[in-house]
């Protein structure tokens, strides 16, 4: 994945047919699945946010057309390699005190 801010920008445009500059994140998967890219534009600036995961992959929604919305805490999960679409919920006892 070689593109920056304007090349993921123009893309966001063509093929999502969205304004790369309202303030949303858009984020893009490398090939390889180990690589995500994710452009935000502030208000003031572009942003360009790289990570890549030195083992595993990033699980990706299949999307419906071309474009999948999901909640920041989702976004959180993804970013760890955690399955987001199927978090586990813990449950912790009260202390006995």
């Amino acid at each position: 994945m070689r593109k920056g801010f304007n090349s993921l920008a123009l893309v966001v445009q063509e093929v999502l047919k969205r304004d790369p500059h309202c303030g949303h994140l858009f984020v893009f998967r490398g090939r390889k699945g180990n690589l995500v890219r994710i452009i935000w534009h502030d208000g003031q600036g572009a942003c360009v946010f790289t990570k890549r995961l030195e083992r595993g992959r990033f699980l990706w929604p299949s999307p419906a057309d071309g474009v999948v919305t999901i909640s920041s805490a989702q976004l959180g999960y993804l970013l760890e390699g955690i399955d987001w679409r199927m978090p586990q919920k813990t449950w912790r006892p009260l202390s006995a005190g």
